[in-house]
């Protein structure tokens, strides 16, 4: 394997492809050091497009409908660029803390190059992940930051993408026994397959996989684990392996249709307000509760927890699913979903330039492009959701683009789209202002 920047290992297409199964054998997947470990989710980029189009293919041959709206998609994809966002300023804190416990306090040294380390840590990172995931469910001031990946009201893979900001800061902590025995190279290695697996289970198109189902985390295994239906909830927790839901009591097979999201679906396509509303509920509950130990099980217990029940809540008050719920969907004009695609489109480009020219932008550049895209995602939940006001905002971001674009703040991956890309956001500055104008103007009528 050829050399890359910053010391990382090159893998072929080949490789990254069967890196996406957990396929890809110890004798090509092991490093001496955490620096030659190629970073295989950003690889993994160009075939997360690929199978989200082969999806949506597959599912129009098989039931003549789309795997997903665009409102939905939209919604999981920016979701899932704001959880990555953290990493254009820090490195990962699963990694700075594994990599902290083996430095100071390994008790022996596995081989990183042993084929039985690669197992072993095969094993313990989804064994870890199984006990983050079922905690997750379980205590409520986690499951404020899971939520989030369960919150769409579809099951495609968009959903996979749709990942929290804030969970990544708790499930280090489940990995750290691991740091007393295993290398950090290898451990790294398997903290992307175990990711990277995960992907291709969220979908509908793949129905049985016969055999395999007694083992290994299926679609139809993971359908449960998403859905709202009572006999859904709180099951299928692992994530490459179903082996430890088996062991646990915690496996339930796919039955009755499933209806996916939350037993309270949210009904946003806001990416901030998904990320922070639950943690709202939280404070409010905390303070409106009686009693100094129950605030403390407010947070600590489940989220259907209440004073007198048990610590998970009662399975009666889940609400009754009767199979023909609605998801979430306000009407919109087709120009408005055309213009969010457009744009989306627009900030993968932007964001996509800043992971590939990090090393070489100055703090400031950097806080500027993650703020304007941070803008730019909750402007597009507001336009998705047809909110009256979203226009204002959306002006605002076109001439701060504008703006930055022209100081030169803001870069294309594309030199050649650098004037398209200006000739589309004054054309879109010049739209909301109308828009507005028309919104005042009819104010102002309704007022008479």
């Amino acid at each position: 394997m050829g050399g890359e920047a910053g010391g990382r290992l090159a893998t072929t297409q080949g490789q990254q492809l069967r890196a996406l199964f957990y396929v890809l054998p110890p004798g090509e997947s092991s490093f001496r050091t955490v620096e030659e470990v190629p970073d295989y989710v950003e690889k993994s980029i160009p075939f997360f497009v690929a199978f989200i189009a082969l999806e949506f293919a597959v599912s129009w041959f098989q039931k003549r409908k789309l795997s997903g709206r665009i409102n939905d998609g939209i919604c999981s994809l920016s979701l899932g660029i704001l959880s990555r966002l953290p990493d254009v300023l820090f490195r990962s804190v699963d990694l700075i803390s594994y990599i902290y416990i083996w430095n100071n306090y390994r008790l022996f040294e596995l081989p990183w190059d042993s084929p039985w380390t690669w197992y072993l840590t095969f094993l313990g990172v989804d064994f870890a992940y199984y006990c983050f995931h079922r905690i997750s469910h379980e205590v409520n001031i986690l499951w404020a930051a899971h939520q989030i990946h369960h919150s769409s009201e579809d099951y495609n893979l968009f959903t996979a993408l749709r990942q929290s900001v804030l969970q990544r800061y708790t499930s280090w902590i489940f990995n750290l026994p691991m740091a007393l025995f295993i290398p950090p190279s290898v451990f790294a290695v398997h903290l992307q397959f175990n990711l990277l697996y995960q992907f291709w289970i969220h979908t509908e198109v793949v129905t049985n996989l016969g055999p395999l189902e007694w083992i290994l985390n299926t679609p139809s295994h993971h359908r449960v684990h998403h859905g709202r239906n009572p006999y859904c909830i709180d099951k299928n927790y692992g994530g490459t392996l179903i082996i430890w839901d088996r062991i646990f009591g915690t496996f339930e097979a796919e039955d009755a249709k499933v209806i996916y999201g939350l037993t309270h679906p949210v009904n946003s396509f806001d990416p901030i307000m998904l990320q922070l509303r639950p943690l709202a509920h939280i404070w409010n509950t905390f303070w409106a509760t009686l009693g100094f130990c129950n605030k403390l099980s407010v947070i600590f217990k489940g989220p259907g927890w209440g004073p007198g029940k048990p610590r998970l809540g009662l399975p009666e008050e889940i609400p009754v699913i009767s199979g023909k719920e609605i998801p979430f969907n306000p009407s919109v004009p087709v120009y408005l979903d055309c213009y969010a695609v457009v744009h989306f489109a627009v900030i993968m480009d932007l964001y996509t330039e800043l992971l590939a020219s990090v090393t070489m932008l100055s703090q400031g550049t950097i806080l500027l492009r993650i703020g304007f895209v941070i803008l730019s995602l909750a402007c597009l939940g507001l336009l998705m959701e047809n909110r009256p006001r979203a226009g204002i905002l959306e002006i605002i971001r076109c001439l701060v683009f504008m703006g930055m674009y022209k100081l030169g703040y803001f870069r294309s991956q594309f030199s050649s789209l650098g004037c398209a890309y200006e000739v589309l956001f004054s054309l879109c500055a010049a739209f909301w202002g109308i828009q507005i104008m028309k919104w005042i103007i009819s104010s102002k009528h309704k007022r008479h």
